[in-house]
């Protein structure tokens, strides 16, 4: 746990201290991370003080990073993002593949109120998930091909030049369908990912991007299938959302105020 909140401290973080929900994700959460070639990735969600909540401020999220605006993260960068409750609450209601993961990530923290959320994973399930993890998944295949991307912030040249294409992007094309094919049948996303060795073979090179792009259109296929043919609602139950995240403000500032 400290390992992980001194970064989060350091940062410059006004409300350490109302963190619910702390854990690394990126690669490493998805079981395909290369040692030497990734950055650490540090999620969270915080409830903030009833004045930033409900009086003229506000801080939805959080968001820094050791390699700043100007060039891509290395292997020894950190890169922080935090929610308020709220936010990412309506992240996950949306369908937003990252949002959804926070909800199976491990948490390093002890908190009742995350505890809370966890334990009512079913009001966030809806078909409407599939639209965004196959928004996501396509964006990360266009970066694969060059399509989208390109700029200081896009690109990864080094893994072109050794592999030919954008392998780190093609490993995520196909772990994004793998996880909206689970999340569909089962309303779960399993972390760290049982396809987890065929990703790291996906990341490292043994396949052309003609076959990733082949596997991708399957899988793409696969998961509008699964979407036709599942019984889960259009949306979630916005309301049932709403009564939860209020419950859990109310919990935290009866606390700490």
């Amino acid at each position: 746990m400290a390992n992980l909140l001194r970064p989060t401290i350091e940062t410059g973080f006004p409300y350490p201290d109302r963190l619910i929900h702390l854990f690394v994700g990126g690669s490493e959460l998805h079981g395909a991370k290369v040692q030497g070639t990734d950055d650490l990735d540090i999620y969270g969600v915080y409830i903030e003080p009833p004045e930033m909540a409900l009086g003229l401020d506000s801080l939805p999220h959080f968001v820094w990073s050791t390699a700043g605006d100007d060039r891509r993260n290395g292997p020894n960068d950190v890169d922080v993002t935090l929610y308020s409750l709220k936010q990412w609450a309506g992240l996950a209601c949306k369908g937003n593949p990252t949002a959804l993961q926070f909800l199976f990530a491990k948490n390093t923290l002890t908190s009742d109120i995350w505890s809370a959320v966890v334990a009512r994973p079913q009001i966030f399930v809806a078909r409407n998930c599939v639209k965004q993890f196959l928004g996501f998944a396509d964006d990360q295949l266009k970066r694969m091909t060059g399509q989208k991307g390109r700029g200081k912030k896009g690109q990864r040249p080094e893994i072109e030049v050794e592999f030919g294409y954008d392998v780190k992007a093609a490993m995520h094309t196909l772990r994004l369908l793998y996880e909206c094919k689970e999340r569909v049948s089962s309303g779960t996303i399993t972390l760290p990912r049982p396809e987890r060795d065929f990703l790291v073979r996906v990341r490292t090179g043994s396949f052309s991007m003609e076959k990733v792009i082949a596997m991708a259109k399957e899988l793409m296929a696969e998961c509008e299938a699964s979407e036709k043919n599942c019984v889960l609602p259009e949306g979630v139950d916005r309301l049932a959302v709403s009564m939860l995240v209020a419950d859990c403000y109310r919990r935290a500032w009866e606390h700490t105020g």
